[in-house]
């Protein structure tokens, strides 16, 4: 039986909830029981204490205060039991002080992830999608800041790999190939 506890990331408008919406959909039919959590609302409850109004707002906070709503995060989803557990979640946060890591050491400690899988986006996809984004508050950027985003995101991914010792994966989620996106994770975590 499976006991996956996997990590999905990309930065903002790689197409990643929506990724992840059609992978739990197919594991749900399969009849394996299923968790699926976004790292950055569980943030945003605690953030709420705080006098913290929108999500997007939450990376406006110091460094240190953002670390703690961090952890605090990683640890009430450690507790959560699934044969596959979703966490989806971003790299890393651009904040004044600079692009802080959505996944450092103690994140990743308590979260001990099986899998993880980095979802990638052509940068003018990454820039029409947060254009409609409507729900949130999105930077919009050039094609020259999202490849820099991107490379960072590997770098982090290839660091949150050596740290974890979980086997990363990149998928490329291309405009309306959502089905072939979903069908390599599917098969990389022996789904299908």
């Amino acid at each position: 039986m499976a006991n996956k506890r996997v990590v999905i990331i990309g930065i903002p408008g790689v197409g990643k909830t929506t990724l992840v919406n059609r992978v739990v959909e197919q594991i749900k039919k399969k009849k394996f029981t299923l968790e699926s959590v976004v790292f950055g609302t569980l943030m945003f409850e605690e953030a709420k204490k705080l006098d913290i109004e929108h999500r997007d707002e939450m990376r406006k906070l110091p460094v240190d205060q953002q670390r703690k709503l961090q952890i605090e995060a990683a640890e009430k989803i450690a507790m959560m039991k699934a044969d596959y557990l979703f966490i989806d979640t971003h790299l890393m946060i651009n904040t004044k002080e600079g692009y802080w890591p959505g996944l450092p050491f103690e994140v990743l400690k308590v979260l001990s992830p099986s899998n993880l899988i980095l979802i990638e986006a052509l940068p003018h996809e990454i820039i029409s999608r947060r254009r409609r984004d409507s729900g949130r508050c999105r930077d919009l950027a050039e094609e020259e800041t999202i490849a820099r985003e991107k490379e960072i995101a590997r770098s982090m991914l290839s660091t949150s790999a050596i740290i974890s010792g979980a086997p990363l994966l990149i998928v490329m989620n291309k405009e309306n190939q959502i089905e072939e996106a979903a069908n390599q994770i599917l098969k990389a975590l022996g789904v299908i």
